[in-house]
């Protein structure tokens, strides 16, 4: 079982920053797909960015420029920087760490479960 323990999240000015993290723990398989997505109630779930074990990176439209996904490999640590947050991005935030065959780890992939309980992030204009 995967457990997971996120920090970072919490409530900002629309233009501010923030910097998530997912520390996770309890598995030993390599080739992971690890990623970002978050919930809006009412709104269907929306990939964010994924980063593979080889530093492969995705990143949906609607972030690329302002969030940058990173990972810690030996901690089995997930960092998303977010940066020039609007109020469109409050949403509670989702880590994923899936096992993946190299180039089948993409931010759009509706199989990457979420872990625990997320992350909330408020972004007020």
């Amino acid at each position: 079982q995967v457990h997971v323990a996120y920090s970072g999240g919490g409530s900002v000015q629309a233009g501010g920053s923030l910097r998530l993290s997912c520390a996770t723990s309890g598995y030993t398989y390599t080739r992971t797909c690890m990623g970002w997505f978050r919930l809006v109630p009412g709104k269907e779930r929306e990939g964010i960015a994924t980063i593979e074990e080889d530093g492969t990176i995705t990143y949906a439209e609607s972030v690329k420029g302002r969030f940058t996904v990173s990972r810690d490999k030996t901690e089995k640590t997930l960092y998303l920087q977010m940066n020039s947050l609007k109020s469109e991005d409050t949403a509670v935030y989702y880590c994923a760490a899936e096992l993946r065959s190299p180039g089948l780890c993409h931010y759009r992939d509706p199989t990457l479960r979420g872990l625990g309980e997320g992350t909330q992030v408020t972004v007020s204009s």
